[in-house]
């Protein structure tokens, strides 16, 4: 089936001080942007509660963004850059993060044209002892490289990046990671470390709102997906169609499975990246009812989704996962996905509401919220431009509500 989405259709005019370049004193003081079939309106992210159906359960995705940039220099001098973004070997992100004295990572290295051959390096201190961080290229690539990285220290890969490396903040930024955005640029509910860019939605809420929102009857649930960079890959292709969907690890546990069947009328995904997942789960469903199996050793195709009949409904896809679980004794369910949301008839199943922060121009992520509101992102993006709102990872909220 040919497939065609002029990208030019999702572009606007994003002057450079309307992005973000910092988060504002207090998290939940940003201002929301409500879309309610149509209607658009204005409050602050703390009133979030007020907008939202009674009951209605939030899914967050709880991925901690790690220091994944490491500096090191050639025995020349130059400055090399390494930024890890995914486990090679071991290809699982907690055993990688566990591994001591040696790992393989897919990185992207700043500089690369100083670094032919031969290894990096950096000295440090741990724990009032001198040790040393050294890296070599494996395998080249394109973009990404395979890197070797040995350490001498006594600790973690994952001590290692606390000890070494520096937060990945968005390129959009302009500018070098801070003291803040070691906190900042990490939701409160962060727990499973593996992501290279945080899941900005969940920047705006406080330990002292989800309480407040727990009290009011609100109820929280978290699945996991490790963002990677590909997430920033602007669409080069006029034919967004064709654009490559980057792959991302995701996982979700019976229980979690379970509480949403509960609530699968009024489910609010917090994020584009809670959306990909709880829709992502609509394949592996469909594979259990055809093959009987959720073959999550396969990633979750870009259109894969599309094939799916559309009566398919997601009380459907929850009841048909939670039951094969069950039946097999699965607790936690670990997948990767590259699937495309896009409003070329996209059907959200498991999804019924989003709390989403604002987009760049012809990205995928404005295509999915072009797939959920349909052209009436225009309306929203011109409210919002027009209003003072504060875009991308550090900028303000909004939350889209349809009726299905």
């Amino acid at each position: 089936m040919e497939r065609h989405i002029d990208i030019n259709d999702y572009n606007y005019n994003l002057p450079d001080e309307r992005i973000a370049k910092f988060p504002l004193a207090e998290r939940s003081s940003s201002k929301l942007l409500v879309y309610d079939n149509g209607a658009i309106s204005e409050s602050h992210f703390c009133s979030v509660a007020d907008y939202l159906p009674e009951g209605a359960m939030l899914v967050f995705n709880n991925t901690r963004v790690v220091r994944a940039r490491i500096v090191m220099h050639k025995a020349s001098g130059a400055r090399i850059e390494v930024f890890c973004l995914e486990p090679h070997r071991p290809a699982d992100y907690e055993r990688a993060f566990q591994q001591r004295g040696e790992s393989e990572w897919s990185c992207i290295v700043g500089n690369l044209k100083k670094w032919k051959e031969g290894e990096v390096g950096i000295d440090f201190s741990y724990r009032g002892e001198s040790h040393t961080l050294r890296a070599e290229i494996i395998e080249r690539g394109t973009r990404e490289h395979i890197v070797r990285l040995r350490w001498t220290a006594d600790c973690t890969f994952g001590e290692l990046l606390e000890e070494l490396g520096r937060i990945p903040i968005p390129p959009y930024l302009n500018r070098k990671s801070e003291e803040i955005d070691n906190t900042r640029y990490q939701t409160v509910y962060a727990r499973y470390e593996g992501s290279v860019a945080a899941p900005t939605a969940g920047l705006h809420f406080t330990e002292e709102l989800m309480e407040d929102m727990r009290a009011k009857g609100f109820v929280f649930e978290g699945v996991t997906l490790h963002v990677g960079a590909g997430t920033f890959l602007p669409v080069k292709d006029e034919n967004a169609a064709e654009h490559p969907m980057h792959t991302e690890h995701f996982s979700v546990t019976l229980p979690t499975i379970e509480n949403l069947l509960q609530r699968a009328d009024n489910i609010v995904a917090v994020g584009t990246t809670s959306v990909r997942t709880l829709e992502s789960l609509t394949a592996l469903a469909w594979r259990i009812r055809c093959e009987g199996s959720p073959a999550t050793e396969r990633v979750v195709g870009q259109w894969e989704l599309y094939d799916i009949p559309q009566e398919f409904s997601g009380r459907e896809v929850l009841q048909t996962i939670a039951e094969y679980m069950r039946k097999n004794g699965v607790e936690q369910l670990k997948a990767a996905t590259q699937i495309m949301i896009t409003p070329l008839g996209y059907r959200f199943r498991v999804v019924r509401y989003i709390i989403t922060n604002f987009h760049q121009p012809k990205s995928t992520l404005l295509l999915l919220v072009g797939a959920y509101v349909g052209d009436d992102w225009h309306r929203i993006y011109d409210y919002a431009l027009a209003h003072d709102f504060r875009f991308l990872s550090y900028g303000d909220s909004s939350l889209l509500k349809v009726a299905r």
